[in-house]
């Protein structure tokens, strides 16, 4: 598994057999012989060696590299045995495709030096991108990947989801409030609708580019949701995760595919039954909501994916294991695929994500032995 040069697009479709597929299986509902499990962040700056190939590099010139990505995605798989990959890219990289800059700025994090500030200002981005040519990077990493995965484990694409990516475009960065982009929904809700069409189009594309290139499972990241309150997610965030699994699944179905999708909306406690009656296969969980009520309020309709707290990566080794089996327990070990509730951070000791990932294998194993 080393990424050697970009692959040309022949190579698309002739991709290795699948070995693993059971986190695919978990995903559309099916049995398996043990719970599947993967992290967020899973290639990241825990781990050493990720810390050495990104030494001294851009961020946003890493991501633009096939081979770079590549290689970050594989590192995690070359040290535990997760059952699925996630692409190696970030979610500002549609901002970008609209036009933006966006900058990473050590300490900082993702940086726009110009943000929108008001209505007029969405004249400055792209009104028809051209996926293609904007991300085909992240498209050509996605095929390079998948030959070099060599069929071990499925791999996943991702998006920002147009809440999320409005409020960065917004804000400028990070925030605590996010009152810049709130206040746009109040004082301008038809520019925010707008706005949200405009990234849902790009959006849509991009999904659709990602499992030509060879993704076999999408992850849709609403890591803002939280921020809103109920009936400002039903207007600004819920219609538009809606939208982009209808329009994405449509497209897919002409040409006969079907590629499981996740909705994970960080905080949206009270979005899960809508969440659950949106068109997507698994609904992923933080580590606020309990497995058991999660199961009962969606209603058997999805997969769930989650949700142990990262903090609890902290924990002693034994300690891991013992938090594993009551998550799982809580969950049950059909439609169920084990993740954190969140991204891994950078100081985590590998070993006890090692552990992390041993237990929910050892545990869900013996757990459905026993059924």
């Amino acid at each position: 598994m080393i990424c050697g040069n970009s692959p040309s697009h022949a190579w698309i479709g002739d991709f290795p057999k699948l070995q693993n597929d059971t986190f695919l299986r978990a995903a559309r509902g099916e049995e398996t012989e043990h719970v599947p499990v993967w992290c967020m962040r899973q290639a990241g700056r825990y781990l050493p060696e990720f810390r050495e190939s990104r030494a001294g590099k851009d961020f946003f010139e890493t991501c633009r590299s096939p081979e770079a990505c590549c290689e970050l995605t594989l590192q995690p798989l070359r040290r535990f045995p997760f059952d699925a990959a996630i692409i190696f890219s970030d979610i500002l990289v549609v901002p970008q495709a609209m036009g933006m800059d966006v900058q990473m700025v050590a300490g900082k994090g993702p940086t726009f030096p110009e943000p929108l500030k008001e209505p007029e200002d969405l004249q400055r981005l792209r009104v028809k991108v051209d996926v293609g040519k904007e991300l085909g990077y992240v498209f050509k990493a996605i095929t390079l990947t998948r030959h070099k995965i060599e069929g071990k484990v499925p791999l996943i694409g991702f998006t920002g989801a147009p809440w999320t990516l409005m409020s960065y475009m917004i804000e400028g960065g990070g925030s605590n409030t996010h009152s810049k982009a709130k206040r746009w929904l109040y004082r301008h809700p038809e520019a925010s609708h707008m706005l949200l069409r405009m990234l849902t189009d790009v959006i849509v594309e991009y999904l659709l580019g990602q499992v030509a290139a060879g993704a076999q499972a999408l992850q849709v990241f609403e890591s803002h949701a939280g921020i809103l309150g109920p009936i400002e997610f039903k207007e600004f965030s819920l219609p538009y995760l809606r939208d982009i699994a209808r329009r994405v699944k449509d497209k897919l179905k002409e040409a006969g595919q079907d590629v499981p999708m996740i909705a994970f909306a960080k905080d949206a406690h009270y979005g899960l039954e809508d969440l659950s009656q949106s068109h997507y296969e698994v609904v992923g969980l933080d580590w606020t909501i309990d497995p058991q009520s999660a199961r009962e309020r969606t209603g058997g309709k999805v997969s769930l994916q989650g949700n142990m707290d990262p903090c609890a990566l902290y924990a002693p080794k034994e300690q891991i294991s013992d938090i594993v089996k009551k998550m799982l327990e809580g969950f049950g070990t059909r439609g169920y695929i084990a993740n954190l509730g969140h991204g891994l951070y950078p100081d985590m000791d590998p070993e006890n994500v090692g552990a992390f990932v041993e237990a929910v294998h050892q545990h869900s194993k013996e757990m459905i032995k026993q059924m």
